[in-house]
């Protein structure tokens, strides 16, 4: 049995994004110890059969002060714990909790890149500015890793062709965070009206703008067709503002449906599922969700979304920042709704055979050796 520390910089994503594969490690039998920055996880975590414990960390910016504080903070739980894995995942877990894993006596290391944000899509100075200094972090916090795990290969490519990974570093390509199938059950979709549905964080990199003017220019033709957006706020740089929300409710080109922990309800009311983002996603989670219980996707030809969807089979790509491309990929739907059907099935079918949790989760812990026969001290 292995004791497996899990380091979160978003204490949610635990449960949404790794509570399969904190479920399978517990069931093998590992003890695994979570770590995230916000409060009141504790029981959360124990139904999956984990621990959970509060650390300082601020997943924006880049303050020196606050990150220090970061790093000895988990220094010192690392050596209050002592485990035989750190397994971290996002930019600051990643650099700071390697580095204190490292500093902590802790042997084996495992990190997960789970999509770049809006760090290395910079194009002005001090944009490209961040992304060298991120690039810098990153190869610190890394050279401690056995394995780097990519969830799109242009994500691998970049990362090794900069040198970011270490070569003691072994790079390995898995589809996504996977979806729970069982728990996203296929549904028929939803033919009339035809209801378009984008779920994200409210932020700009995801497309919300091209996606409410291209709902703007479609409302005028056909006024029964709906455009949903479902997602919280966020303290991005490119967030959405509650201000734009509400004019665009006002004006009936978007129905805001808020934030949730639950997305099944509103993916089953859901025709087709759109998300256009330029954010350098890792694999994103709502898509392969939508893809789960039978919908068609409409995303961007982008890292991280073009795996997502065999265009024209389970739906389409489009260019990022396109808005043109967007509405007319849309309105292929409203004119045609016999494709939503057509393509949802597909979708289902590519995430049973590509992105059941259940595949993914085996090949990290196959990986890690935590599989029933490997060694779990070396």
């Amino acid at each position: 049995m292995a004791k497996i520390v899990i380091i979160s910089q978003y204490s949610q994503s635990l449960i949404n994004f790794r509570g399969d594969l904190i479920r399978a490690m517990v069931e093998l039998g590992h003890k695994v110890i979570c770590l995230g920055p916000e409060a009141g996880f504790e029981q959360p975590l124990q139904e999956l059969g984990a621990d959970y414990r509060q650390i300082p960390l601020h997943r924006t910016g880049l303050n020196p002060l606050k990150d220090v504080k970061t790093l000895f903070s988990l220094r010192k739980v690392l050596k209050e714990i002592k485990p035989d894995i750190v397994f971290s995942y996002t930019v600051k877990p990643i650099v700071y909790g390697s580095i204190a894993a490292h500093m902590a006596g802790v042997r084996r290391m495992y990190a997960l890149i789970s999509g770049l944000g809006y760090v290395f899509i910079g194009q002005t100075f001090k944009q490209r500015l961040l992304t060298q200094i991120v690039a810098f972090l990153y190869r610190r916090g890394l050279k401690y890793n056995q394995v780097v795990f990519f969830q799109n290969p242009d994500d691998l490519h970049l990362f090794v062709s900069k040198s970011i990974v270490p070569k003691t570093a072994k790079p390995v390509l898995v589809n996504g965070s996977g979806v729970n199938i069982e728990k996203f059950a296929f549904a028929p979709p939803k033919l009339s009206p035809v209801t378009f549905l984008l779920i994200a964080r409210l932020i700009k990199d995801k497309g919300i703008l091209e996606y409410v003017e291209s709902a703007r220019l479609l409302k005028q033709k056909y006024p029964d067709a709906r455009f949903q957006l479902l997602g919280p706020l966020d303290i991005n740089p490119a967030a959405i503002t509650q201000e734009q929300l509400e004019r665009w409710t006002k004006e009936g080109i978007i129905e805001y449906l808020g934030k949730t922990n639950d997305v099944r309800p509103y993916i089953a009311d859901a025709s087709v599922f759109v998300l256009p983002s330029f954010y350098r996603e890792g694999t994103p989670r709502s898509v392969l969700e939508a893809m789960s219980m039978g919908r068609p996707i409409i995303t961007t030809d982008a890292p991280g979304c073009r795996e997502t969807v065999i265009d024209g089979r389970n739906g389409f790509l489009v260019p990022v920042k396109d808005v043109d491309a967007l509405k007319s990929t849309m309105e292929k739907f409203i004119q045609e709704p016999d494709l939503i059907s057509q393509m949802g099935r597909q979708s289902r079918i590519i995430a049973e055979e590509k992105y059941d949790v259940r595949k993914v989760n085996r090949a990290i812990l196959q990986e890690m050796d935590l599989l029933p026969g490997k060694e779990t001290t070396k």
